[in-house]
C-alpha cells in the first residue's frame, strides 16, 4: 500500500475527525468517541490509509503532557487542599470498590493477578473531559454539582499520577522496588527544582514581559517541555514533569490566561492521541476481549452512580444530586487509557489486558454520554428543556 506523507495523513486525520465529530454531536456523543472511531476506520484495522502511525504516537504523547500541564495549572495549592478535604473519603472508598470490581472481572476472565490489579486500577477513574464537557454551569444547582465532581476528579487525577509513577517504576527495567524508590526520591527533587526555577526565573520573566502575549505563550510552552525533559533525566516520565510544571505555575497571577491559551494546542495533540489509540485496535484482539469488556462496562455503569450516591449521602449531600453526580462520573477515564498504554509498553500488561481496558473505556464513553444527555441538563441535550450552556 502506498505510504502517504505526513501532510496527507494529517489531512485525513483532521478532516475525518471533523466529519465524525459532526456525526457524534448529532448523536449526542462526546467528540472523543469520534476521534477514536476515525482512528479505527483509517488505521491498519480499517482502510489502512494511515498505516504508519509511529510518528503519530510520538507526537500525540505531547497532548497528554499538555493535558497534565493544564491539570496542574488548575491545582492552586489552597483550593487543592480544600477540595482534597471535601472529597478524599468519597474518592478513596469509591476507588477501592471500583478497583475490586474490575480486578474480579479480570481474574475471572483469566488474567494473572498482577494484570488483574492493573485493570482494576484503571477502573477507578472517571473522565474529566466527558464529565465537565457535559456539565452546564448556568445555574447554582449545577455549580455545586460541578464542585462535587471537580473535587472527586482532582483526587482521582492525583491517584492516577501515583499509579503512573508506580507503573513507570516497575517498567524501568530495574528491580521493581528499586525503581519505585528511585521514583519517590526523584519526585521531590524535581518538585524542588521546579519551584526554584519558577520563583527565580519564570515568574520574574512573566512579570517583566506580561504584556507581550506571544512571548508568554512561548515561555510557558518551553517551561512545560523543559520540565518534562528534566523529569526524564531524573528517571521519571515526561507526563509527570509536565504535571509538576503546571503545579509550579498554579499560583502565578496569569495562570488562567496560560490555561486558556494552551487549550487549543492541547486539543490539537489530543486528537492525534485518541486517533492513534483507535488506530492501534486489532480485530482479533477486539473479538477476544469483547465479551469481558461488555460485562465490565455494564457492571461499572450500574455500580458507579449508586456507589457515589451512597458515599455522598453519607457525606451530607442530597440523594438526587448525589445520584446525578454519580451518573455523570459513571464512565472510565482517558487516564485509564494512558495507564494501560504505559503498562503495555512497560511489559506489565498483556495485549489481552490492555484491550480489555481500552474497549471498556470506549464502551463506557458511548453509553455514559447517552445516559447523561438523555437524563440531565447538558449543552448538547436532546430536548430543549434539558439544554443548558
Amino acid at each position: 500500500m502506498q505510504d502517504h506523507g505526513v501532510i496527507f495523513s494529517i489531512f485525513l486525520i483532521f478532516s475525518g475527525a471533523a466529519v465524525f465529530a459532526t456525526l457524534a454531536l448529532f448523536a449526542r456523543q462526546a467528540m472523543i468517541v469520534a476521534y477514536i472511531l476515525i482512528g479505527m476506520v483509517l488505521g491498519p484495522a480499517g482502510f489502512g490509509l494511515v498505516h504508519d502511525q509511529g510518528w503519530i504516537e510520538d507526537v500525540s504523547s505531547i497532548g497528554i503532557m499538555f493535558l497534565l500541564y493544564l491539570l496542574g495549572l488548575n491545582m492552586e495549592p489552597q483550593q487543592l487542599w480544600k477540595m482534597l478535604g471535601e472529597a478524599l473519603g468519597v474518592t478513596l472508598i469509591s476507588s477501592l470498590i471500583f478497583c475490586a470490581l474490575g480486578s474480579t472481572v479480570a481474574l475471572l476472565w483469566g488474567l494473572p493477578w498482577h494484570e488483574a490489579l492493573l485493570v482494576g486500577a484503571c477502573m477507578m477513574f472517571s473522565s474529566t473531559i466527558i464529565g465537565l464537557k457535559l456539565l452546564p454551569t448556568t445555574t447554582l444547582h449545577h455549580q455545586h454539582t460541578g464542585q462535587m465532581m471537580i473535587s472527586v476528579l482532582l483526587v482521582q487525577d492525583l491517584i492516577a499520577i501515583v499509579v503512573l509513577l508506580v507503573v513507570h517504576g516497575y517498567g524501568s527495567g530495574q528491580d521493581p522496588l528499586t525503581g519505585i524508590v528511585q521514583q519517590l526520591v526523584a519526585l521531590p527533587a524535581l518538585v524542588a527544582v521546579a519551584l526554584l526555577a519558577e520563583k527565580f526565573v519564570i515568574e520574574p520573566l512573566i512579570r517583566r514581559f506580561d504584556q507581550i502575549h506571544e512571548y508568554i505563550f512561548l515561555l510557558v510552552i518551553g517551561w512545560c517541555l523543559a520540565l518534562a525533559e528534566c523529569a526524564a533525566l531524573f528517571g521519571l516520565s515526561h507526563e509527570i514533569g509536565a504535571f509538576i510544571a503546571g503545579i509550579a505555575l498554579a499560583s502565578c497571577p496569569v495562570s488562567a490566561f496560560i490555561a486558556d491559551s494552551l487549550r487549543p494546542l492541547r486539543d490539537f495533540f489530543l486528537v492525534l492521541f485518541f486517533f492513534s489509540f483507535g488506530a492501534a485496535f486489532e480485530v482479533v484482539m477486539i473479538e477476544q476481549a469483547l465479551f469481558a469488556a461488555l460485562v465490565l462496562t455494564a457492571l461499572l455503569l450500574a455500580a458507579k452512580p449508586y456507589t457515589f450516591r451512597w458515599l455522598f449521602r453519607r457525606a451530607g449531600e442530597r440523594s438526587r444530586q448525589s445520584l446525578e453526580v454519580g451518573v455523570r462520573l459513571g464512565q472510565i477515564s482517558e487516564f485509564s487509557l494512558l495507564v494501560a498504554i504505559l503498562a503495555l509498553h512497560s511489559g506489565l500488561l498483556s495485549e489481552r489486558g490492555a484491550y480489555l481496558v481500552q474497549l471498556t473505556t470506549l464502551f463506557s464513553f458511548i453509553v455514559s454520554s447517552y445516559l447523561i444527555v438523555m437524563r440531565y441538563p447538558t449543552p448538547i441535550a436532546v430536548r430543549d428543556s434539558l439544554r443548558r450552556d
